[in-house]
């Protein structure tokens, strides 16, 4: 079973028991995070996909430790014109594992029902509930001169 989940902007394909490093997260080493954002589910038999999220799918995962990645060099120069500059950065990471994927399955939603027939209260009638819009035969158009139309 794996999941595609979408940690602080990014998109990563986890499994069970899988490590990986992700952008740095400001939580204690040895908590736990729940990551609700998954995109797709992959089971052995079928696959899930969100729209966007999967909904009551969580990624459970331990933070593992954080740190830095290695240096990245920011050279800029400017040919004849006397001009360089070199900057460099190092990325902090967290690195976490990932220890369950879990799904909740949820119940598939009532369908409406036909409606029926209302009774009035002063005079014991009965009338049915309508729910469609009558259209105009005339649509407006961007001047100001009205256009029929054919139907």
């Amino acid at each position: 079973m794996y999941a595609v989940a979408d940690i602080k902007g990014f998109q990563y394909k986890l499994e069970k028991g899988e490590t990986l490093r992700v952008p740095k997260y400001d939580v204690e080493v040895g908590k736990k995070i729940k990551i609700p954002e998954v995109l797709l589910i992959s089971d052995e038999a079928k696959i899930i996909v969100g729209t966007p999220y999967v909904e009551g799918a969580v990624i459970e995962v331990t933070v593992a430790g954080h740190d830095k990645y290695k240096k990245i060099i920011v050279f800029k120069k400017k040919r004849r014109k006397d001009y360089s500059v070199k900057k460099g950065h190092r990325q902090e990471f967290t690195e976490i594992v990932v220890d369950s994927i879990k799904i909740k399955v949820s119940k598939p939603k009532k369908t409406v029902k036909d409606k029926e027939p209302l009774k009035t209260k002063k005079t014991g009638e009965t009338k049915v509930a309508k729910n469609i819009k009558e259209t105009s035969k005339t649509r407006k158009t961007t001047g100001s001169k009205k256009v029929k139309s054919e139907s």
